[in-house]
């Protein structure tokens, strides 16, 4: 059996999600079904960095699975392709040594979000870039981002839903750029909790409209109560950028 790492881009918008949900359609289940196809009826199992909710994208997602097909790298991502949907591409896959693994070899991800700042909806951004129309203090948010850059406890700003019990990550990098007419947050941290990178994206608006102080983060980091944070940003700004290895 020789062990296969995939890099994957997928648009999130007709996914709930990526993990496997009955009677669901999802980014797993559509990648794991094309590997049964090249495998003649045989369930295949494929591993990723993380998951990803309803509507979320990916440039950049990793997985693995296991084959005993002799095919080559670029071959598979050629068969691969035809089988599977227009919304999920995968973009490279190599041979990996079996102590590989997608979601536990992880040493950085990198997540962005984007903005629309514009006032008239752009129907070509609805399901790429969150509309925000509310004028915004960058000097606040460049301030709330450095309280949060560092290793901390990060129970404040995941979900109420979030099963794991250690919730400290570090966070290497928070930019703050535009590119082509959106606003872009790009996070980049050893991991991510439940909605994490949406939540602080929600709290740094927040900052940014004048609702809460920059100098508040650093206490909403001391408390760990997810109630006191901001909103939780929509799904559809977000992206798995990069995983690194």
């Amino acid at each position: 059996m020789q062990r296969y790492k995939c890099k994957v881009a997928y648009v999130g918008t007709l996914f709930s999600g990526y993990q496997v949900q009955p009677d669901k359609r999802t980014v797993q289940s559509e990648i794991e079904k094309a590997l049964e196809k090249l495998h003649k009826g045989i369930s295949m199992r494929v591993f990723a960095s993380g998951r990803t909710d309803a509507g979320v994208h990916a440039k950049g997602q990793v997985i693995h699975f296991d084959s005993p097909l002799a095919i080559p790298e670029d071959k598979w991502t050629i068969a691969l392709n035809t089988l599977l949907p227009d919304d999920i591409s995968v973009i490279r896959v190599e041979k990996v040594s079996n102590d590989f693994h997608a979601r536990f070899s992880v040493v950085k991800k990198e997540y962005r979000y984007y903005l629309y700042l514009g006032a008239i909806r752009d129907p070509f951004q609805q399901h790429f870039a969150y509309q925000f129309k509310y004028r915004l203090n960058f000097s606040d948010i460049e301030l709330a981002i450095g309280s949060l850059m560092g290793t901390h406890d990060f129970t404040s700003f995941c979900s109420a839903k979030t099963e794991v019990e250690d919730r400290v990550r570090t966070i290497h990098e928070i930019e703050l750029f535009e590119e082509n007419g959106l606003l872009v947050f790009r996070f980049v941290g050893n991991g991510f909790l439940y909605n994490m990178v949406r939540i602080l994206v929600g709290t740094l608006l927040e900052v940014g409209t004048g609702e809460r102080s920059p100098q508040s983060i650093s206490d909403l980091l001391a408390k760990k109560d997810r109630t006191l944070a901001g909103k939780t940003a929509p799904a559809h700004g977000l992206y798995l950028w990069e995983v690194l290895y």
